[in-house]
């Protein structure tokens, strides 16, 4: 890694193309974080709840909207307020494996940008002493990890995700309810996935997450020429969960393909939405280190 130390060259290395070929998977995702922009020592993935906790002594540093005044009226001390979802995070992973991921138009598939993605967000959560798990599935579970906060977690997750390759067919909702009624205490679940599957049936695992009181995260994974069609010429089509082929000319149906893809994002949009879920378009095109600084910054501002 010492061999990158150029800011310049660091910039090109956090291209997801690029990084794969770096190798290791865990050092990949360590030298992608150092990239990230905001303090890792406070959590900006914490959950939105404002159920009270406890107090803790302000520490400089700390966002002065979290001290509590009533208490430094009586004390001439400063606190600050913590509430529940700020205390023992448990965070789980999960990672969409199916045929579909494995498109990618660029250096880089989107299961490879997922994989990157899923392993820089457990480097972040383990370095905010939290406990980060993965879930890996396609139309079942297929990998699971226990979320813990141990250092080597993170090398454990890594490990997992090195050399996974997708499988045929893809059920998200089914995964969802599973993991709905499999996590006890309540948390952030990260989903990671192309959700090229029922709208409707996601929909209602998302409420059955919110349902049982954890903090949904979704990392909707597209590759730019899924969202821009800009194929040309006579092409040939093959589902990549489906034996199904089109021969055609792009440019016939680009109009009619790009007016489908744009209800089809309005309506995962709007089901987030409706389920008090975020929604973070990851376009495999843009560096990994950029995406999480933007949707982070964000997070943190949105932050009771």
């Amino acid at each position: 890694m010492s061999d990158y130390t150029n800011a310049g060259q660091a910039r090109d290395l956090l291209d997801p193309g690029v990084l794969q070929k770096l190798g290791s998977l865990e050092l990949v995702a360590r030298y992608a974080v150092e990239g990230l922009r905001v303090g890792l020592h406070r959590s900006p993935l914490r959950g939105f709840s404002t159920e009270f906790s406890h107090h803790r002594p302000y520490v400089s540093g700390d966002p002065a909207r979290h001290i509590d005044w009533r208490v430094y009226a009586r004390t001439s001390r400063y606190y600050l307020k913590l509430y529940e979802a700020e205390t023992d995070l448990a965070a789980h992973i999960l990672l969409d494996a199916s045929s579909s991921m494995e498109y990618g138009s660029g250096r880089s598939t989107k299961l490879w940008y997922a994989k990157v993605l899923s392993a820089c967000l457990a480097h972040v959560i383990v370095s905010q002493r939290d406990a980060a798990g993965l879930a890996v599935f396609d139309s079942e579970l297929r990998r699971f990890v226990e979320p813990s906060s141990a250092p080597g977690i993170v090398a454990t997750i890594a490990g997992e995700l090195q050399h996974l390759v997708g499988s045929p067919r893809t059920d998200v909702a089914r995964l969802l309810h599973e993991f709905a009624d499999r996590i006890g205490r309540r948390g952030i679940v990260i989903l990671i996935s192309d959700l090229l599957d029922d709208t409707a049936g996601f929909g209602r695992g998302l409420d059955h997450l919110r349902f049982r009181g954890h903090d949904v995260i979704v990392f909707h994974v597209l590759d730019p020429w899924e969202m821009e069609f800009p194929f040309d010429g006579t092409l040939k089509f093959k589902g990549l969960e489906a034996p199904a082929e089109l021969l055609t000319r792009p440019r016939r149906i680009r109009e009619a393909y790009l007016q489908a893809f744009r209800e089809y994002l309005r309506e995962v949009r709007e089901t987030c939405e409706r389920s008090r879920v975020d929604h973070v378009l990851a376009d495999t095109s843009k560096p990994v280190d950029v995406l999480l600084t933007e949707y982070l910054v964000r997070r943190e501002r949105m932050a009771p």
